[in-house]
């Protein structure tokens, strides 16, 4: 029986950085940016990044390199400050500033572009007769955009509830494809409509098969068949079907993907 590494190759354009993931963290346990734990930081970090492991997700250098860097903060945190490794030119006693200032600087100028790309797409619709100071506290307006951590976080609430209720694993024959679960979530999903993010894992039977229909999610995502929405931030994720995709197409790629087993 084939690895699940081996079955399918998740390519997945993820556009956050490292430094976007330590930022979602931070949102999500409402914590001020300076008064972060790297204890807790790096065990939640290094836990997304096993969860792209496991859903075979290809990780971009930087992450690594990140994960690195953080269990090394954390390993001199530990450190008695006596004993602590000489850094040429610091003049800091906590070794998490230097992250701190790259988290500080990486989100001025991800408001600043955010904010620009706002006022890109609303001035386009009007002529301006002066100019207009910015304001970067304006509040966002609108939905919630839902990111890929955000699916992550969700799969992971997912994977554990599963784990933790299925301690005694029965012997199945759960072998399925990427496009079995595809014509599934689309059978289950009609034109039109809605369900909550949780419910299409209800009827999994083993480990694998939830992985799989995550798997399948996220390729009708990137064929615009499935939608998601978060009516507030880091909250419940519905996962939506456009009326304008009303039929079922599955790529010959996804159609020729190898099979999971348990």
């Amino acid at each position: 029986m084939q690895n699940a590494e081996d079955d399918y190759k998740v390519k997945l354009e993820i556009f956050e950085g490292p430094l976007d993931l330590l930022l979602y963290l931070i949102k999500k346990d409402e914590i001020d940016i300076y008064n972060v734990s790297i204890e807790r930081i790096t065990s939640q970090y290094l836990s997304y990044i096993e969860t792209f492991k496991a859903l075979n997700i290809e990780l971009a250098s930087e992450f690594i390199v990140m994960a690195a860097n953080l269990m090394y903060l954390k390993s001199r945190t530990l450190l008695p400050q006596n004993v602590q490794p000489p850094e040429e030119d610091a003049d800091e006693e906590d070794p998490r500033w230097e992250l701190i200032r790259q988290l500080v600087e990486y989100k001025k100028f991800k408001d600043a572009a955010r904010f620009l790309g706002q006022r890109d797409s609303e001035g386009a619709e009007f002529f301006a007769a002066t100019p207009e100071l910015p304001d970067l506290t304006e509040p966002e307006q609108g939905m919630p955009q839902v990111g890929i951590f955000d699916l992550i976080r969700a799969f992971q609430k997912v994977l554990k509830k599963f784990e933790d209720t299925h301690t005694l694993r029965e012997i199945v024959d759960d072998r399925w494809t990427v496009s079995d679960k595809i014509d599934h979530l689309l059978s289950v999903i009609p034109v039109g409509g809605r369900v909550q993010f949780e419910t299409l894992f209800t009827e999994a039977t083993s480990r694998s098969e939830v992985i799989i229909t995550f798997l399948a999610m996220l390729e009708l995502m990137k064929l615009n068949f499935l939608k998601i929405e978060q009516e507030k931030v880091l909250g419940l994720i519905t996962v939506l079907r456009p009326e304008d995709k009303p039929f079922t197409v599955v790529p010959m790629d996804v159609m020729e993907g190898g099979e999971y087993g348990g």
